[in-house]
């Protein structure tokens, strides 16, 4: 593990946490991480959550949620790096491509369900057949476009915790938004505002810890180019220490 690595792992393991509750499975779930990189600064997209909520109010996170298993059976266009989908198939029960590519089909459902942001493409037509949770992008005519995606980390929540998700953390280039459905974010929604944040600026803002730690490793990520051919960082803890492995 590099230097930064151990200290991220160590950054994550010093957080204080309750952990009282009865342990449960981690279930799936997924991120998706915007990046505007038209500026001499890249900049990601942050949404924060309504104060009122049980599970991180008023944390600055990026938009994702758990993994629906209707979305296996959405229309795509293109298809998943060929290394995203093997490192998401690393280090699961049953792994397969379906659940890799659901995953992904998550992150883009997810963010629009929380940002009016249809990530995809228009010039394939309106996709048919959508299962619930898609219907938008069928009326609107954008097919989800898994190519632009790229895994870029993984975190299990720590046992003992009210909620527990084993999330995968994808980034896309905010070029591919190919439609937006405006009055989604708002003070009765689950996500009350949003901001596009240099990564700097983004660490000052109110954040969960691992979502700093995945601004880290993003940021080390677009210094070294980006390419989907770097390895991806999967944080989980053991032993009440969290452990940085690399997929």
């Amino acid at each position: 593990m590099s230097d930064q690595g151990t200290t991220l792992a160590e950054r994550l393991t010093k957080t204080e946490r309750e952990q009282r509750w009865a342990n449960q499975k981690p279930v799936d779930a997924a991120t998706l991480i915007l990046i505007d990189r038209n500026g001499p600064e890249p900049k990601v997209l942050m949404g924060k959550r309504r104060h009122d909520l049980k599970f991180m109010p008023g944390k600055f996170v990026f938009p994702g949620g758990r993994r629906d298993p209707d979305d296996r059976s959405m229309p795509v266009f293109g298809t998943l790096d060929s290394h995203a989908e093997e490192r998401l198939m690393k280090r699961v029960q049953r792994p397969s491509l379906s659940r890799a590519r659901s995953l992904a089909l998550t992150a883009i459902r997810e963010t629009f369900e929380e940002t009016g942001l249809m990530l995809g493409t228009k010039d394939a037509g309106a996709p048919e057949g959508v299962p619930k949770g898609w219907e938008a992008f069928a009326e609107h005519g954008v097919f989800p476009d898994l190519e632009s995606l790229q895994f870029v980390a993984r975190a299990i929540t720590p046992p003992r915790r009210p909620k527990r998700f084993d999330t995968r953390f994808f980034a896309c280039d905010a070029d591919h938004v190919a439609h937006r459905i405006e009055g989604v974010v708002g003070p009765h929604a689950e996500l009350v505002e949003l901001k596009w944040l240099t990564l700097k600026d983004a660490l000052h803002e109110d954040l969960p810890t691992i979502t700093t730690v995945v601004l880290e490793e993003l940021g080390d990520r677009i210094a070294k180019g980006f390419s989907p051919l770097l390895p991806v960082p999967f944080y989980f803890m053991v032993r009440k220490e969290f452990r940085r492995e690399v997929l």
